[in-house]
Parts: structure tokens; sequence; C-alpha cells
């Protein structure tokens, strides 16, 4: 496990994480919408796209530019299936989850699982590009998952999805690699601190338990 997060000299240190042990909470969502405004990797929906259905969950009314290429990725393409949502960073000391994510992505993705990997400078430990972060992640541990470009994740400037997800959990990320386990349908939301590894058994037995269940 790693050890303290590292001090940053130019920007205040970061809230404590919680402890080594797993921490989560689940809730539902209110459905409250939320609308991009084209900037931080958002692109705007439609009114009738924002309102939802039962096809997509309101959840999931979210469009973001892919990595990649910044073409426009709607996520109601991944209505129905188990998602988790983590803020990646390249130089942070859970950096080496990448590996632990997309092998749990290549594992569980058969029976309907994705991660979803936002970049984020919040913690100033993704300073670079979106071209940048996707060689580095391609090249480093071979993603495969889906990637978003870089957004805020935290605070007032945070993207809409993320600002729905701290509203319904009440934890917003503290650090980088916090993660979100969205239910199949759409409304169920258990969040872990960063310490929980993608690998650790009590986080496995969640992510098989909601893959197990119906949406």
């Amino acid at each position: 496990m790693p050890n303290a997060l590292p001090p940053h000299a130019a920007t205040p240190s970061p809230k404590p994480l919680p402890g080594p042990g797993l921490k989560r909470r689940t809730a539902l969502a209110a459905g409250v919408t939320w609308v991009g405004l084209g900037a931080g990797g958002m692109v705007p929906r439609s009114a009738a796209a924002a309102t939802g259905s039962a096809a997509c969950p309101a959840l999931l009314t979210h469009t973001f530019e892919r990595l990649q290429d910044e073409k426009p990725q709607d996520l109601c393409q991944y209505a129905g299936q188990a998602v988790l949502v983590v803020n990646t960073a390249s130089y942070c000391g859970f950096t080496g989850q990448y590996k632990g994510l997309e092998a749990l992505y290549d594992r569980f993705r058969p029976q309907g699982l994705v991660v979803l990997g936002f970049p984020s400078n919040d913690f100033s430990q993704e300073p670079g590009s979106n071209q940048t972060i996707a060689e580095f992640c391609e090249n480093t541990f071979g993603v495969r998952f889906p990637m978003f470009a870089k957004s805020s994740v935290a605070g007032a400037r945070a993207n809409p999805l993320y600002q729905q997800l701290a509203r319904i959990t009440g934890e917003a990320p503290r650090w980088n690699f916090h993660k979100y386990l969205i239910a199949r349908d759409g409304r169920t939301v258990r969040s872990y601190g960063s310490r929980v590894a993608p690998d650790q058994r009590d986080f496995l037995r969640d992510v098989e338990q909601v893959l197990a269940a119906k949406g």
C-alpha cells in the first residue's frame, strides 16, 4: 500500500483519506439531471435527453469527450451495465491501480461491468494534455477501458456526473482513484476511497453482487 500522500508546495494539502479499511455508502439517486456546459470534456445535451428514460437512467444522461480523440460519447450506451467510475492521475502514489482496474475490466466485462476513467488535475497530479494522458495509459498500463477528456471531479467546478455522484453518496473524491460503483439500475451507488484497491477482496465481492443483481 502506498505511503503517505505526497505533499505539494504550490497547493494546499488534501484532506486526510479514510482509513485503510473499506469505506462505502449506498444511496438512491434522487432523479436530479444535469446539463454539460461544453467545457472540461463535457458536451451539451438536448432537453429531451436530459430528462432520462426507462432505458437510460438520469445518472447516465451525460455526454463526455473521449480521451483519445475528443469525440462525444453518450454515457447512455452503458445503461443496464454495472459502471465503475474512477478519477485518475498519472503522477500519483495510486497510479499503479490502473493495472488493477484494467484487470478488473477484463475479468468482469463479459458479465456486464464497464470501468470509466476520468483524468483530473484537481490534486495537481495530472498536468498533461489529453493526448499525453492517453499515450501514458496505453503505453504504461495497456488501458483499454473507456477514458474521457480531463475535467474537474471535485468542488464547484466538478463535471456534472461527479456533482451528481457526490450528491447521491454524500462523498466527493478527496484524492485520485476514488471509486463509485453504479448498479445496473443506474440508481444505487456505492462509494470507495482511494485506498480501496481494485483487487481488494471486499470490493470484488461488491462488484460480483452488483453484477448478479437484475437492473
